[in-house]
């Protein structure tokens, strides 16, 4: 299944590193950048978790919430997060059931080797909860930027 513009964006509600739950449903009303990655404490998703934190103060002013998700532990969400100091939920899903419901679950390859994982991928849901941007197969250089400006244009 994928997700294209202006589909509606499926529900969830993950365990978070905050002891809480992270879910759309509590962020109505706001738009929301729900990022995907494959794993806490790499080099390309620290790049990607850092560059979204040093631009948190601009999401702020477009009144966009963010939040991380990857299949990692909460327990491994909560030390990413203190290491780096994100200030944004990361949401735990273990199972994998939300990374399928947005299409971000596929078939990967490296060296020759086929494995599943998750593919970089980025979705901008407006505050209806209708997706507005998405980005698939992300670059992780400029990227924050990238979806800020299309944030910024939904006001």
């Amino acid at each position: 299944m994928s997700l294209e513009v202006g589909d509606k964006a499926p529900d969830f509600s993950l365990p978070a590193d905050n002891g809480g739950n992270a879910s759309l449903k509590a962020l109505k009303g706001k738009t929301v950048v729900l990022y995907f990655y494959p794993k806490d404490d790499t080099p390309g998703c620290t790049a990607e978790a850092c560059a979204f934190r040093d631009a948190l103060p601009d999401f702020s002013k477009v009144k966009a919430a963010i939040i991380g998700i990857s299949r990692d532990s909460v327990a491994s969400h909560a030390k990413f997060k203190t290491k780096f100091g994100l200030p944004f939920p990361l949401a735990s899903d273990e199972d994998g059931k939300v990374c399928q419901a947005y299409g971000v679950w596929v078939e990967k390859s490296m060296y020759g080797k086929k494995y599943m994982g998750i593919e970089r991928s980025t979705f901008l849901i407006d505050a209806k909860g209708v997706i507005r941007n998405v980005w698939r197969k992300v670059k992780v250089n400029g990227h924050a930027e990238e979806v800020l400006k299309a944030a910024a244009a939904l006001k």
